[in-house]
């Protein structure tokens, strides 16, 4: 991204539209924020199960500014008629639309200022093969390892004035089952139960005990996630 965004700036261009995949939790949206802030543009978000009718869609393009970033989460699931709204706009930056009723209807085309499309996924397999191949820059996005996990919770903690050491961060990271959301979550639970055992610190008892409250295992493994295996296990075998 680092690259791809230098080399945009040293041409005087926007971004090549670009697609985030991979599991939920991972920052694609956080992601595309940074790009946003990177390139100097404005940013506009919207879940694809907003948008309705091609309406909703068009209105949104035409009031895009030159260099914005358009983020769209869950983009697999656009209407059909929506993406096919898409494809001159991602490609022409141009808005084709028919108006008017039934039997009535003229063709409009309107001219859109250049933005970037970012676009969201946690199934990449489900986006239509022309809006996918429509994007230049494919990213797909792993889940973090441990040690990465350990920086952002310690960031993480340091930001809501719990700072911790490196050995309490692992212990959180090593159940965050390498996804930030769900690293911050448990964080989160912990700090609450600091606060309500009147403790002035987050310690290794703190973390367990919180942990044990939640049925959240040293793998990350919560109830759920159990019961599931043990149904594996037990009824397939």
């Amino acid at each position: 991204l680092e690259i791809a965004i230098a080399g945009a700036k040293s041409r005087n261009e926007i971004l090549g539209h670009s697609l985030f995949y991979g599991p939920p939790g991972l920052g694609k949206t956080t992601l595309a924020q940074i790009i946003s802030n990177e390139m100097g543009g404005d940013f506009k978000t919207i879940t694809a199960p907003m948008l309705q009718r091609p309406g909703d869609l068009a209105s949104i393009l035409v009031s895009l500014e030159e260099n914005s970033i358009f983020f769209i989460d869950e983009i697999h699931r656009l209407h059909p008629m929506i993406e096919e709204i898409l494809y001159p706009a991602m490609e022409d930056f141009r808005l084709d639309m028919l108006t008017g009723e039934a039997g009535k209807t003229t063709s409009i085309s309107i001219d859109l200022s250049k933005f970037t499309l970012i676009g969201a996924t946690t199934r990449s397999g489900a986006l239509s093969r022309p809006l996918r191949d429509r994007f230049k820059q494919p990213y797909k996005l792993e889940p973090y390892t441990d040690e990465e996990m350990t920086g952002i919770i310690k960031r993480s903690a340091k930001l809501q004035n719990h700072p911790i050491d490196y050995h309490l961060a692992y212990m959180i990271a090593q159940r965050s089952r390498g996804t930030p959301r769900i690293g911050n979550r448990i964080l989160g639970h912990i700090i609450d139960y600091v606060a309500w055992s009147q403790k002035e610190n987050i310690t290794e008892e703190s973390i367990i005990e919180s942990c044990n409250i939640h049925g959240i295992d040293e793998n990350g493994l919560d109830e759920r996630d159990r019961e599931y295996l043990s149904c594996l296990k037990e009824r397939y075998n």
